[in-house]
């Protein structure tokens, strides 16, 4: 399921075990787990009840499936992007701030629904505890790498991650330009070092 695609590109796919994850994706960013059930998932795509049992066992396999997808797309990118081949410091993290800039690498809506979500759901919310310590790990260790010591680093991941969490949570609706705009003032925040014009205007290339 890719967070692109919308219930009107999967229907000439309604029989496909990712249109009824999509179906459920939308329901659950909507309006909440407690809306994601087979019956009206079957009447949105124009599909019979039964047809959904060809790709899951019952709708605790869907809703696995659609925590597995969160897991992998975002936490699996968010690491990733951590990991990925940086000339420096600032390219590193730049490489980071990707994933607050593009819905294909980390779905804000989904990282909300998942959240709200786990407040209701212990074992949710213990997968949840697990992803939020991988992300700060993945985090600590890119920093620890160009040069900060691990309380240091450790602390400047938090605050990325709460600021990214406060962003999810507020919901801000903010011009994509202007959040653009303001990315290497994040970088100077969050690394205590201001970045030289040549990483900035990469970065924003691939943006713009």
């Amino acid at each position: 399921m890719n967070a692109s695609q919308t219930l009107a590109d999967l229907s000439q796919q309604t029989s496909s075990a990712d249109a009824w994850l999509m179906a459920a994706y939308e329901e659950l960013t909507a309006h909440g787990v407690g809306a994601v059930k087979i019956m009206p998932l079957a009447k949105k795509l124009g599909v019979s009840r039964t047809s959904f049992y060809w790709y899951f066992k019952d709708r605790e396999a869907l809703l696995e499936a659609m925590i597995r997808h969160w897991e992998d797309k975002n936490t699996g990118n968010l690491v990733a992007r951590t990991e990925a081949y940086a000339e420096n410091l600032f390219e590193a993290v730049f490489n980071l701030f990707d994933c607050w800039l593009d819905p294909d690498l980390f779905d804000s809506r989904l990282d909300l629904a998942i959240r709200n979500w786990a407040r209701s759901d212990p074992s949710l919310q213990a997968r949840l505890d697990l992803a939020d310590a991988r992300r700060k790990r993945a985090m600590t260790d890119m920093l620890i790498r160009y040069g900060y010591d691990p309380e240091d680093a450790e602390i400047r991941a938090l605050t990325m991650i709460y600021t990214q969490i406060g962003y999810i949570s507020m919901q801000v609706h903010e011009d994509a330009a202007q959040r653009l705009a303001r990315m290497p003032g994040y970088m100077e925040v969050f690394t205590g070092q201001k970045p030289a014009q040549k990483d900035i205007d990469r970065f924003m290339a691939r943006h713009r």
